[in-house]
């Protein structure tokens, strides 16, 4: 039985990670600063350690017998973009030190596959329409925001070790990931997931704050193509960083209605100041399809998917204030 790690647990990829992996047949340790929110880990065993020390590092990588055979690392202190824009030393400090300590490590203990998982938020900003971006052309590097630099860095020291310590290194750049199970609110949550809440907690008729114009463009990726790739990745020979996205772009606007059709509500938009980010990032997935990853998922397949499990969390959000528990 193959022995995995996985790093951010807690989390929202993690946690349908873990799941991945069971389904997989691994024995599976989950890692995390914290518990999962929503729902108990799949894991065989999962210790609350704080990756951002070293000896946290060392012992989650600690087995009776051997090293892991696969670490993925997920781990990260990060959020939608009100947190990535509010938070910039936090995300800094905090990331950096979990990927320097836990690749070191990794290497240390021998692992033989070892899963970083970056972000598109490495490219630059882009405007709709640009010809599609490979992975090589991050670089000359401009990320509009600390957390894609951050990333950055934390590729070339994975790819540093691959080259000097032997240690066999997967790099995947998410793009907007969403699903159940998700952070929802408290200022964390990305765009799916506070278009969900807010078309739930309103009215029909009514409108709901969006942030922008509504035409920043966007792609989002259901959370089961996303771990199919993370998992097709590692088991693959692509070395670098590999695009993991949707294909599909939509705008801002389109986001929202996609939520209202799937709600059943006339929803109107009031466009308001907040930080909206980048007005497109189009790339290529391309590597990712050369070992036969397809997203099965669009967005109003996922939003179908979504959507009826945050309005269920804002009802029993609503209910639990005005009959709070004793």
């Amino acid at each position: 039985m193959r022995k995995a790690l996985v790093c951010g647990a807690g989390g929202f990829i993690g946690g349908h990670l873990v799941k991945k992996l069971k389904r997989e047949g691994y024995w599976v340790r989950g890692v995390d600063i914290k518990e999962h929110e929503f729902a108990p880990s799949a894991a065989d065993e999962f210790l609350l350690l704080d990756l951002r020390e070293e000896q946290n590092c060392r012992a989650a990588l600690t087995l009776g017998e051997g090293p892991f055979d696969e670490v993925y690392q997920l781990a990260a202190d990060m959020g939608g973009m009100g947190f990535i824009r509010s938070a910039e030393c936090e995300i800094m400090r905090n990331s950096a030190l979990i990927n320097i300590h836990m690749t070191h490590q990794a290497a240390q203990a021998g692992v033989g596959r070892y899963f970083f998982s970056s972000s598109v938020c490495v490219y630059r900003d882009m405007q709709p329409g640009e010809p599609e971006m490979s992975e090589e052309e991050a670089v000359p590097a401009n990320p509009d925001n600390e957390y894609g630099w951050e990333k950055l860095y934390a590729e070339r020291m994975a790819m540093a070790y691959a080259r000097n310590r032997g240690m066999t290194v997967r790099i995947a750049r998410f793009q907007n990931c969403y699903g159940p199970e998700g952070t929802w609110t408290g200022g964390r949550e990305k765009a799916p997931a506070a278009i969900c809440r807010k078309v739930a907690e309103a009215q029909d008729g009514a409108a709901i704050e969006v942030w922008g114009d509504g035409n920043a463009v966007r792609s989002y990726t259901f959370v089961d193509d996303m771990v199919d790739g993370i998992y097709m990745l590692m088991q693959s020979h692509l070395e670098g960083a590999v695009n993991i996205g949707c294909p599909q772009y939509v705008t801002v606007d389109e986001l929202v209605d996609t939520v209202a059709e799937v709600a059943g509500k006339r929803i109107e938009k009031n466009y308001v100041e907040g930080p909206v980010g980048v007005h497109s990032r189009n790339f290529s997935n391309a590597r990712i399809y050369s070992i036969g990853w397809r997203a099965k998922y669009f967005l109003q397949d996922g939003i179908a998917k979504t959507y009826p499990w945050i309005e269920e969390q804002v009802r029993l959000h609503k209910a639990d204030k005005i009959h709070p528990a004793d």
